[in-house]
């Protein structure tokens, strides 16, 4: 276990803000500047998810919070962010993630100012490009004028604390995680979608970055049978699913998104886990994970 965070972000013994959190569900904190529960909560687009919802996982434990910012439609406040500028002085032992969609540096500044108002808060724990997709977005970022270049400039003066990108191109995601230039990766990763493991992980291993893993229940058609499921297989809910992908060290930290208060209370059952999953229950979870991926549609 680690230490509660007080309201001024001090650490104290044995928990994370408040509430116990297992030892193999805390990234130390070298990852993001403070101990972190692995379990990090974010709201889709739709979500009934409430700011006291927000505020609820943060008493549970959670304090890895992430929202997509102005980036992703509908884009503006969400739960998540009404919840991050309600914290006043407990803002400092949580870390706030946001998306980034500006591609230059005009763009940038202007986000910025909007993120930073939105959430009431003088500084961003991990800023990700949102979506980069291909080698040209990155160069055209990274290039003078980019996004990039105004980014790192924040992130001197102490606003941004670590940048990366969030990418479904695993192989681009790796080749500009070895430029030097990125401090953390956001990437697709579930028991349906492996390929991290092969193509991601060695990289940021080998660099000490920190990964985000996202979509941990692929859509959810991890929580759907498959035609293929053998006649007693039962398919495991959601926390499950969530632990599959805990179970790597390679993933500092993996996102819910919970639809509301429910779906919520059920994926917080994460941390009653007192060890990680055992290797039958890795493996059947893993099967049906391949399952899943023959019959729910091609995705890289």
């Amino acid at each position: 276990m680690i230490e509660p965070v007080d309201p001024h972000g001090e650490v104290a013994s044995g928990r994370i803000t408040g509430s116990p959190v297992p030892s193999f569900l805390v990234s130390p904190a070298q990852a993001f500047g403070r101990p972190i529960c692995r379990l990090g909560l974010a709201a889709r687009g739709g979500a009934a998810l409430t700011p006291d919802d927000v505020l609820y996982a943060l008493d549970r434990g959670v304090n890895f919070l992430n929202w997509p910012g102005e980036s992703d439609l509908p884009g503006g406040p969400d739960a998540v962010s009404r919840a991050v500028a309600t914290l006043g002085p407990r803002r400092e032992s949580v870390v706030v993630s946001v998306q980034f969609g500006a591609r230059t540096a005009a763009e940038a500044a202007e986000e910025l100012r909007t993120i930073l108002a939105t959430l009431k808060t003088d500084s961003i724990d991990v800023l990700t490009f949102y979506y980069v997709e291909q080698a040209a977005e990155w160069h055209a970022l990274a290039a003078p004028g980019g996004a990039l270049d105004y980014c790192r400039a924040a992130q001197r003066a102490g606003v941004i604390r670590k940048i990366g990108i969030t990418s479904h191109q695993r192989p681009l995601a790796a080749e500009i995680a070895r430029s030097g230039q990125l401090d953390v990766l956001m990437v697709r990763y579930n028991a349906a979608h492996r390929g991290a493991e092969r193509e991601v992980f060695p990289t940021t291993d080998h660099l000490g970055l920190p990964v985000i893993a996202y979509t941990a229940l692929r859509w959810g058609a991890l929580l759907r049978p498959t035609p293929d499921d053998p006649p007693t297989f039962a398919v495991p809910p959601a926390p499950s699913w969530y632990r599959f992908a805990l179970q790597s060290p390679s993933v500092s930290v993996v996102l819910m998104a919970p639809h509301d208060r429910a779906e919520l209370e059920q994926d917080l059952d994460v941390l009653h886990a007192s060890e990680p999953l055992d290797p039958f229950e890795y493996s059947r979870l893993a099967e049906h994970g391949n399952r899943v991926r023959r019959h729910a549609g091609r995705f890289p």
